[in-house]
């Protein structure tokens, strides 16, 4: 992880390209952005490890794609969260430090605005708008990981790939940088099997595959091939968070 050099460009572009960030008013903004650092992650970085003590947030700005993983016996991984542009990684909805209970892993390598823990804590006493947007994304993040508890229990593997490609174009764009054993790790299936799914998906037109990369190119079509659960969270996100960080509905 490099720490880009400190320029009034690059923090313009965490504050209009973060989600979170974006609904800052400029007095909210103050509060935090002269104690952010713009770091750079490569692709299979680990921003987070289990047990660590969570210093700072990371605040993700364009493509770049965080896995929030539960690791298991035997090497295994499953993916209980997936986090870019729409959130942030690390410490945002806990009191002060404490440590991490999943491993943080850039699937998409990019950059983000690193805030420490403290700062963080000191901006949400002095603003309530910043408490409560930290706690809306705190709800989001619970639902997405209890939405993926039903998924995974129900629904079938081609409908999972497809919630999990539409949630990663949302984050990263249509261009998503991920090989298919990455794929199968997140879902907690055999490689073979994503092979399978990832050919009918391209054969019908729906994305296009390359080494280590996957373009989605008919995202109607891809959507009519989800489950309910990528629907169920994006309502739920424009609910509690939407585009004012206070949502709009």
């Amino acid at each position: 992880m490099a720490v880009i050099t400190d320029e009034l460009t690059q923090t313009d572009a965490a504050f209009a390209g973060n989600r979170l960030l974006a609904t800052f008013s400029s007095e909210a903004r103050k509060l935090i952005e002269p104690f952010g650092t713009m770091v750079e992650f490569q692709t299979g970085d680990i921003a987070l490890t289990r047990g660590e003590q969570v210093v700072s947030s990371l605040f993700p700005v364009g493509p770049t794609l965080v896995s929030m993983e539960i690791e298991l016996c035997g090497g295994r991984t499953v993916e209980a969260a997936l986090i870019g542009r729409r959130g942030a990684v690390g410490g945002i909805v806990s009191c002060g430090q404490a440590p991490a209970f999943s491993r943080a892993r850039v699937l998409v390598g990019g950059q983000a605005l690193r805030v420490p823990m403290k700062a963080l804590e000191d901006a949400k006493r002095e603003s309530p708008f910043i408490a409560n947007l930290f706690c809306r994304f705190s709800d989001y993040l619970l639902s997405q990981t209890m939405q993926s508890v039903a998924c995974n229990a129900y629904h079938s593997i081609p409908e999972r790939a497809a919630r999990w490609l539409l949630h990663a174009q949302d984050r990263t764009g249509n261009r998503i940088e991920l090989t298919q054993q990455a794929l199968a790790d997140l879902l907690g299936v055999q490689r073979t099997t994503v092979n399978a799914v990832l050919q009918s998906f391209e054969q019908d037109g729906l994305i296009a595959t390359g080494r280590g990369v996957v373009r989605i190119t008919d995202r109607e079509g891809l959507s009519q091939r989800a489950c309910e659960c990528y629907e169920r969270l994006e309502t739920h996100f424009n609910s509690v968070i939407g585009g004012t960080g206070h949502g709009d509905s």
